[in-house]
């Protein structure tokens, strides 16, 4: 069969896997094929080499340009749902190359597609115990104490939520548009789970939860954040060609779909946006129950004023209630040519140019004092 077929009418059978399920696993695989397609252009990720230095089931720790003794240590967290390389776009788009540019060892978890073997794997999994053994290895690799933590997004929230179990391995702690506090503070999606999730008679499964399913969800919960902005910033991105480039890089990235583990899927869903268990104290990862204030370290935190997903409460109720009171809050003016602005705040010009400047300087501030 030549490599540019794609056939999406039968599915392959796999008992135990719902047909419906079948049908998004699927239309993920379409949608990694348009991905290939945009590679093939020149459209598609432009990453920075790295090196791979550690794996376990569910993760992957790559280590970016030549370590460097006493050089702060930063580890960047993305989000589980797609692939990492948002943080590192292109030459021009990358906070990647910026941190290593300043001087910082950096490192990123990659995390990896989920067998269905792992579909046990939870929050503790992938907070505590996939967080805990990368640091380790970057500590034993690097033979440093305390190391920078960043995260966007859901990755931002894993990182609060391991800097709340093991405030003595966080130098310090940066969020991107990270939800912490849910319940009414988590705009669209709250809404839409207690409006019930439409996708309920799919997931009665313990397999992963396909990427293409998640976008649904995302698109049903706001249509303004996932389909109209989209296309206006396509539109207003019309007129710079950078622009225009990074808004169909972010697109071709949008296209690169991981399935969620279904335990996971439930810890976020029933754990954290329905019972806001984490700024309740009622969290209880590794045998440890957690709280806001059992973070320590220096915070940062960037928010959207204007995000319909992450509202500006979901993170800065967090922020306020953390235990240390070196901390600061920047809001993410927006962009043209991001496509997302849930992404912008790591893509976007101003990003690169106001946010993030800022973020090294007062890390680099940490990392002298």
């Amino acid at each position: 069969m030549p490599e540019s077929t794609v056939y999406l009418d039968t599915p392959d059978f796999r008992p135990g896997v719902p047909p419906a399920l079948r049908w998004f696993e699927a239309l993920d695989e379409m949608r990694r094929h348009a991905g290939r397609a945009l590679d093939r252009i020149n459209l598609g990720r432009q990453e920075t080499g790295f090196e791979v230095v550690f794996s376990r089931p569910a993760v992957r720790l790559r280590v970016y340009g030549k370590s460097r003794k006493g050089s702060p240590v930063l580890l960047i967290v993305p989000a589980p749902i797609k692939r990492p390389y948002i943080w590192d776009l292109s030459p021009e788009r990358s906070v990647v190359r910026k941190a290593v540019d300043r001087g910082f060892d950096v490192y990123l978890v990659e995390w990896t597609e989920a067998q269905d073997d792992e579909g046990r794997f939870g929050l503790e999994e992938y907070a505590l115990l996939a967080l805990g053994e990368c640091i380790e290895a970057i500590r034993a690799r690097s033979q440093s104490g305390r190391i920078f933590l960043a995260g966007h997004s859901l990755g931002g929230t894993f990182a609060g939520l391991y800097s709340a179990c093991h405030p003595e391995h966080v130098r310090g702690l940066v969020l991107i548009e990270a939800p912490l506090h849910f319940a009414e503070a988590s705009g669209a999606f709250k809404r839409m789970l207690d409006a019930g999730v439409p996708a309920q008679a799919v997931l009665q499964s313990s397999h992963p939860v396909p990427g293409s399913l998640i976008n649904l969800m995302s698109l049903w919960a706001s249509p303004k954040t996932f389909q109209h902005e989209r296309y206006l910033d396509f539109v207003t991105s019309l007129g710079s060609r950078a622009d225009l480039e990074t808004h169909v890089r972010v697109e071709r990235w949008t296209l690169d779909e991981l399935p969620m583990p279904r335990r996971l899927f439930d810890d976020v869903v029933e754990q954290l946006y329905r019972k806001d268990r984490f700024m309740r104290g009622e969290l209880t990862i590794g045998n440890k129950r957690i709280r806001p204030r059992d973070v320590t370290s220096p915070v940062f935190a960037v928010f959207d004023p204007n995000s319909h997903i992450i509202p500006p409460a979901s993170l800065l109720a967090f922020y306020e209630q953390v235990g240390s009171q070196d901390k600061e809050a920047m809001p993410y003016p927006g962009d043209t040519g991001v496509a997302l602005q849930h992404v912008g705040a790591l893509v976007g010009e101003n990003a690169h140019r106001l946010i993030w400047p800022r973020i090294f300087d007062w890390l680099e501030r940490l990392a002298a004092g």
